[in-house]
């Protein structure tokens, strides 16, 4: 699979204008690191919104799915630093979702990231699964690099101790990410294959948006600092 490992922590926040550059500061020079250097944590990546709310996003692929739930994590989670505890105390509308990456097809990652939240239920979650096999399909789309389906863990989603996050709210929904070079393909795809006709026999999305990459970290570039 192109995605790094096969399990995925997403959040999404928004923050103050007048925490924003503690806030960014504090993700740069302390959180992704920490983080990525995680036993069974891989790599990072953060995003600020082009058409998109919350505006930042954070993706942390792991090895397998129980990382997310293993002593490591639980012990890091447990124990912030005062810096965390004081930054993530003003996060506002975060969304803490842990996933299974189920679906991931392409290779690499792309400047830009389209955010596709879908709410299946039991009856219609294996249907879905089979149509967005054919429809996920980087190669068909110029500008598209790799597409993906995280399918969320609910008993793993939601807050902690000390993340704020939306308890339960939509703790069994799916996130498609789309990774591309431009924000004109993959607005398109969104478009064409998500909330137009041809989305059926998906039903149209909780909310879409596309992301920037800010930059990303991975386990090997903290080995070589």
């Amino acid at each position: 699979m192109p995605l790094a490992g096969k399990g995925m922590l997403l959040t999404s926040m928004n923050i103050d204008a007048a925490d924003e550059a503690d806030f960014n500061r504090w993700y740069d020079r302390e959180h992704l690191e920490e983080r990525v250097a995680i036993d069974g944590f891989l790599e990072a990546r953060r995003y600020v919104a082009h058409a998109a709310n919350p505006r930042y996003l954070s993706l942390y692929s792991t090895a397998t799915l129980d990382v997310l739930d293993s002593p490591a994590y639980k012990t890091r989670l447990a124990s912030p630093t005062d810096w965390s505890r004081q930054t993530m105390a003003r996060f506002k509308d975060m969304l803490r979702v842990v996933a299974r990456i189920t679906i991931s097809k392409g290779t690499g990652r792309g400047a830009v990231l389209g955010l596709v939240r879908l709410r299946p239920t039991p009856d219609t979650a294996g249907a879905w699964r089979d149509a967005l096999q054919d429809r996920l399909t980087p190669d068909k789309r110029d500008g598209i690099i790799a597409m993906h389906l995280l399918e969320s863990e609910p008993e793993l989603s939601g807050p902690t101790a000390d993340i704020p996050a939306a308890r339960n709210e939509g703790a069994r929904d799916w996130f498609v990410l789309i990774d591309g070079t431009h924000v004109g393909a993959v607005s398109a795809v969104i478009a064409e294959r998500f909330t137009g006709p041809a989305a059926m026999p998906l039903p149209l999305p909780v909310s879409v948006g596309t992301y920037c990459l800010m930059w990303d970290l991975a386990k090997s570039d903290i080995a070589r600092g």
